[in-house]
């Protein structure tokens, strides 16, 4: 009996900081399905899990940063960024768009959970957040790795935000190493910062895509930053070994069109891709299979500098 109560003390005592948030969400493949036809996709129930930087927390109203994963779900740097912010003395919530849909990993096929309903999911997050007495969801960011970074940028898309039409935004919004192979016809985004964090060398989610939307974003708003950090591979801020990943996609290649009703094109053929088997074919055309990841120490150092600076400018020094 002794030894049953102190495990129960100690799950306690892990867990009185955090809480499980569930929340209605939406299973749009497309972009085009949220902006076009949103009403009538099939309802999901999406969870996260809330993290407080103190156990006694109930008194008071804290900033937020929602986290996004990648393709291969939770891993430990992904904890260790959001641990950095609550270190500052904000919230964090970690989105199981991938958990909650019964989905491990989409790397190599990018159809079971897409950057479409994690945009989705990050919305309708916020706005249940927002209900939370300890949440001050008029200072929250949003962030994310790869698929997740994909999501943390492309949130900012003004006609996405228009067609979710959430009570909230996100004030701030920064992506690690996120895939920018994806250029808006309408460059239409968010007046809050963006700032991408990406490897030179990353032959998943290329560098140079990244540069190039920043420079034609620039042109129309001056709220988008980028750093590239040299002899950086994809996944720069974990502690994983150089390891080939024989089934990523490497969209070194490819760029995509993006139309204002949300219809991804392949670029050099106008080629629609509105279903799990157009996007197959389209990324046949231009994707190759095998990709890198390599954490590089340095460049995790001052990725984290960056961020913690990031979040502390837009979530916490605010008048």
């Amino acid at each position: 009996m002794y030894k049953k109560i102190l495990l129960a003390i100690f799950i306690l005592s892990i867990s009185i900081n955090s809480e499980k948030i569930s929340f209605t969400s939406s299973n749009p493949f497309t972009f085009r399905d949220v902006i076009l036809d949103l009403d009538k996709q099939d309802k999901q129930e999406v969870y996260g899990i809330l993290k407080f930087p103190e156990e006694n927390y109930f008194d008071k109203k804290y900033p937020l940063v929602i986290g996004v994963a990648g393709s291969i779900g939770w891993l430990d740097h992904h904890e260790e960024a959001l641990q950095l912010y609550r270190d500052l003395g904000i919230a964090t919530f970690e989105l199981h768009s991938f958990d909650s849909r019964g989905v491990e990993s989409t790397v190599g096929e990018q159809t079971k959970v897409t950057t479409a309903m994690m945009i989705l999911d990050s919305y309708k997050a916020l706005d249940k957040l927002s209900e939370h007495p300890n949440i001050d969801s008029k200072r929250a960011a949003l962030t994310g790795w790869s698929l997740g970074g994909g999501t943390a940028l492309l949130s900012g898309w003004t006609p996405l935000i228009n067609a979710i039409n959430p009570k909230e935004r996100f004030v701030a919004h920064l992506a690690y190493y996120p895939p920018c192979v994806v250029e808006p016809e309408n460059l239409s985004f968010t007046d809050a910062p963006v700032h991408i964090l990406i490897g030179e060398i990353d032959d998943w989610t290329p560098a140079s895509a990244c540069l190039s939307l920043v420079e034609s974003a620039k042109k129309i708003k001056d709220n988008i930053e980028i750093t590239i950090f040299e002899d950086a591979h994809h996944s720069f801020d974990s502690k994983i070994k150089l390891t080939k990943m024989d089934n990523g996609y490497s969209l070194t290649d490819c760029m995509f069109k993006l139309n204002d009703d949300g219809t991804l094109l392949l670029d050099f053929m106008n080629f629609p891709m509105t279903s799990p088997y157009l996007q197959k074919i389209a990324l046949a055309f231009c994707a190759k299979r095998g990709t890198t990841i390599e954490g590089n120490k340095s460049a995790k150092q001052e990725a984290h500098k960056i961020s913690a600076l990031f979040m502390k400018k837009h979530l916490l020094d605010i008048k």
